[in-house]
């Protein structure tokens, strides 16, 4: 059971700070002249709608688990860790492509401000995570407080780690390469749950 709550917070916490969550949101909230107030705001409202898809999802998957876990022995042992596995080397292998959000950002410049924090807030619902989706699956196994903790460890820290590098880039206290980071997210997730997979498969 440890083994997925850790791995789910390592997924949560690089997940918070994948730029591709917040990045557009900040890049079109200085065009369109946000003040620093603003653009936390209404990252925090695409934020949320991106938890609500993921855990929407997650509780689906969890409830599949419970159920496989009642017909097939060693289900969380097994074939839990094999998925774990199979979508970490997924992600290692796509880490080039792996694109978890994505506006056409001069088409939004162009909108009013509704119309834009629409379309951040849809794209960021249609955008849910799918790394931590395998942890929903593994956690429905064990019962509804695991799936409870992953759920609300996931929402804290990714909206948190949003709101947080939002403000910290905003004022220019952080200068990276976004794009080189986004482009070994997809290493660093895959690998996590290459771990996460071996680990379950020997203390299960």
């Amino acid at each position: 059971m440890y083994n997925i709550i850790i791995g789910s917070l390592f997924i949560s916490l690089l997940h918070a700070v994948i730029p591709n969550h917040w990045l557009p949101v900040l890049a079109i909230g200085k065009k369109q002249g946000w003040s620093l107030a603003e653009t936390t705001r209404i990252t925090f409202i695409a934020g949320i709608a991106h938890v609500i898809s993921t855990i929407i999802i997650g509780i689906l998957l969890g409830l599949i688990g419970g159920e496989l876990t009642e017909h097939i022995e060693d289900f969380t042992r097994i074939i839990g860790s094999s998925i774990l596995i199979l979508i970490g080397l997924y992600f290692v292998r796509q880490h080039y492509t792996h694109h978890h959000f994505h506006l056409q950002k001069e088409k939004l410049e162009k909108k009013n401000k509704t119309s834009v924090i629409l379309a951040l807030v849809i794209a960021m619902f249609l955008s849910p995570c799918m790394e931590i989706e395998a942890y929903f699956l593994l956690a429905g196994s064990k019962g509804w407080y695991l799936m409870a903790a992953i759920a609300a460890m996931y929402s804290i820290v990714t909206i948190a780690g949003m709101l947080i590098w939002i403000r910290i880039v905003y004022k220019g206290l952080l200068k990276l390469n976004w794009h080189k980071w986004e482009h070994n997210a997809g290493i660093i997730t895959g690998l996590i749950l290459i771990i996460t997979g071996i680990i379950s498969f020997f203390i299960n």
